[in-house]
């Protein structure tokens, strides 16, 4: 019931500069924490950047200086400001949402995904 939807991805030159996107849309929720995951050809998806309720912030080693993470709660949507992009950083960006659904007096606790979008990073 819910859906999460990610934003920003294209076509930049290497020492450039994107900004994702990821909203999530539905009814009767809450976020615990919001990942971004990205997936190259042929290799495995790997974790990007997360980000805690309380707005803790973890980066793969590969992207810690260049990424930073955001969220804006009232509008349960998280960022990643990419920069100084790098040809490996290529692929396609999926973001994650460990979250909390109520209906009446129950509830369930998984994860959503969103879509991904891709980055191309160019030489």
């Amino acid at each position: 019931q819910v859906q999460l939807v990610e934003s920003g991805g294209g076509l930049v030159q290497s020492g450039g500069s994107l900004r994702l996107s990821c909203a999530a849309s539905g009814s009767r929720f809450s976020i615990y924490a919001m990942d971004w995951y990205r997936q190259a050809p042929g290799k495995q998806r790997e974790l990007v950047a997360s980000i805690t309720r309380g707005n803790s912030a973890n980066y793969g080693d590969s992207v810690k200086g260049r990424f930073t993470i955001s969220k804006d709660n009232a509008k349960n949507t998280v960022y990643l400001q990419m920069d100084s992009l790098k040809r490996k950083d290529t692929a396609v960006y999926y973001c994650n949402a460990t979250l909390r659904m109520v209906v009446g007096g129950t509830f369930d606790d998984l994860d959503a995904w969103g879509q991904g979008t891709l980055v191309t990073v160019s030489s």
